[in-house]
C-alpha cells in the first residue's frame, strides 16, 4: 500500500526502557502535536466527498459533525465546527482511516505530479521568455502567436497584482487562463502521442 503523505498521529504513550515504570505519560508537547495531527486530520475529512466519507470507519456522530461543517458557510462557525470534529476524533479508529487515505493518496500521485509540472510550465513561461521558446519545442502545435499574448496579459495582470493597495482583491482572469492552455496543449499532445504496439502485433513469432 502507498505510503501516506500524512505522518502518523503521535502515540499518547512512550515506552522508555530506562525508566522503572513500564511506560511513562507524553508530554505535554506531544499531546499538542497529537491534537493538532488529530485536527488536521478531521479538516481533511471536511475537505472529502460525501462518496468517500461513507467509505471511511467513522461513528455516525463524526460523520454527521463533518458533514455539518461542509455545509457550514459562516466563516467562525465553521471554525467552531471544525474544532468540534477534531475533539470527535480523539474517539474515532485513526488507524484504518490512514490507511484508507494513505491508499487514496497513492492513486492520485501520477495525476499531482501531472498537475505540478503543469504549474511549473505557467511559471517559467511568466518568468523569462526562454521558457517560451523551450516550451514551443516540446509542443510544436501550439500557436505562438495567441500563447505569446496570453503570456502578456497574465504578465501584465500579475504587475496589477503587485501593485494593489491591502485589501484589493487580485485578479487571476488570465493566470488561470495561461494554466488551462497549457493543460489542454498537454492533454493534445498525450493523445497525439502513438501507443506502443502490442507484443502480439508484432508478425515476428519465434520457432
Amino acid at each position: 500500500m502507498p505510503r501516506s503523505r500524512h505522518s502518523a498521529l503521535p502515540s499518547t504513550a512512550v515506552r522508555d526502557p530506562g525508566d522503572e515504570d513500564e511506560f511513562r505519560p507524553p508530554s505535554k508537547s506531544q499531546l499538542k502535536r497529537q491534537m493538532t495531527a488529530l485536527q488536521e486530520l478531521g479538516e481533511r475529512l471536511v475537505g472529502l466527498p460525501d462518496s468517500k466519507l461513507r467509505q471511511l470507519p467513522l461513528a455516525e456522530r463524526l460523520y454527521d459533525a463533518v458533514r455539518e461543517a461542509q455545509r457550514i458557510t459562516s466563516h467562525e462557525a465553521r471554525r467552531r465546527q471544525l474544532q468540534y470534529v477534531g475533539k470527535l476524533m480523539r474517539d474515532a479508529r485513526i488507524e484504518p482511516i490512514q490507511a484508507m487515505l494513505a491508499e487514496w493518496d497513492g492513486e492520485s500521485m501520477e495525476q499531482i505530479a501531472a498537475f505540478h509540472q503543469l504549474e511549473l510550465w505557467r511559471d517559467r513561461l511568466l518568468a523569462d521568455d526562454q521558457y517560451v521558446t523551450a516550451f514551443m519545442n516540446q509542443y510544436p502545435h501550439a500557436e505562438a502567436q495567441p500563447l505569446r499574448a496570453l503570456i502578456r496579459a497574465a504578465r501584465k495582470e500579475q504587475a496589477a497584482n503587485a501593485a494593489l493597495l491591502p485589501g484589493r482583491e487580485p485578479q487571476r482572469k488570465h493566470y488561470r487562463a495561461l494554466f488551462q492552455e497549457i493543460k489542454r496543449l498537454q492533454a493534445a499532445a498525450d493523445a497525439a502521442s502513438p501507443s506502443l504496439p502490442d507484443d502480439d502485433e508484432d508478425g515476428d513469432d519465434e520457432t
